[in-house]
């Protein structure tokens, strides 16, 4: 009966390794973080669906597993001794997609602080945020499998949905801002024109707020996916 192999490495190999330890692999430690991003990113388009408190509950559990996995990826960069690719830019990568998950929990926190109903326009944009966390799930899939140009074009995609995103962003802001409404209710005589006008005002900068949270949301996916790119161009 044969028994399994027991040689040890060569004693200069091991010596080698214990003073210059091998770069941990960062890109699957980045595509762990992604992987949460996408989870929270599509229970946030299920929020602006349904506005069901569960949902809200599971994203900031998503949150808080994502800060963890933050900790744990700055605590293995920090005791690194070599780095596959920058050090910088791998902080940077840790934190932006961090803060994808910040921002979809802050979200869903004024929304329920605001009493704010979804959209149609705040579950659009939710959903091109989705696109741009997948995009750099894949981007960063496709760097560590050492292909630069199909990476390059997810980090463009990713940049590519902040920009939908912005698109309707604004033009929601132009339909929730529109006077002639108030105009109309501001003209009728009596008090009770006065408190409906009031109550539009009221309900404009609450629906303006979460707008500007999806806005910012889709900020740092670009941020993450500009990220991706310098550590694209540096790899290569």
């Amino acid at each position: 009966m044969k028994h399994a192999s027991t040689k040890k490495p060569p004693l200069l190999k091991r010596l080698l390794h214990r003073i210059f330890p091998p770069a941990p692999d960062f890109f699957s430690l980045l595509n762990d973080q992604c992987d949460l991003a996408v989870e929270s990113t599509a229970k946030l388009g299920e929020f602006m669906a349904h506005a069901d408190p569960a949902v809200g509950a599971e994203i900031r559990k998503l949150e808080h597993a994502g800060d963890r996995l933050k900790e744990r990826n700055m605590d293995v960069l920090n005791r690194a001794f070599a780095t596959v690719v920058d050090r910088d830019d791998i902080d940077r990568a840790i934190r932006s997609i961090d803060e994808i998950l910040n921002y979809a929990k802050s979200t869903v926190r004024e929304m329920e602080a605001l009493h704010v109903t979804p959209d149609p326009a705040m579950a659009a944009m939710a959903g091109h945020i989705k696109e741009g966390t997948e995009a750099l799930r894949r981007g960063y899939a496709k760097l560590a499998a050492r292909q630069s140009e199909a990476a390059e074009a997810e980090a463009t995609a990713a940049h590519k949905a902040e920009r939908h995103t912005e698109t309707i962003y604004r033009e929601a802001l132009s339909h929730l801002f529109d006077y002639t409404r108030l105009e109309k209710v501001l003209g009728d005589a009596g008090p009770e024109g006065t408190m409906t006008a009031l109550q539009d005002v009221v309900f404009m900068f609450r629906h303006r707020e979460i707008y500007r949270h999806l806005s910012n949301t889709a900020d740092r996916v670009a941020l993450a996916g500009a990220y991706l790119h310098d550590t694209i161009v540096k790899a290569i």
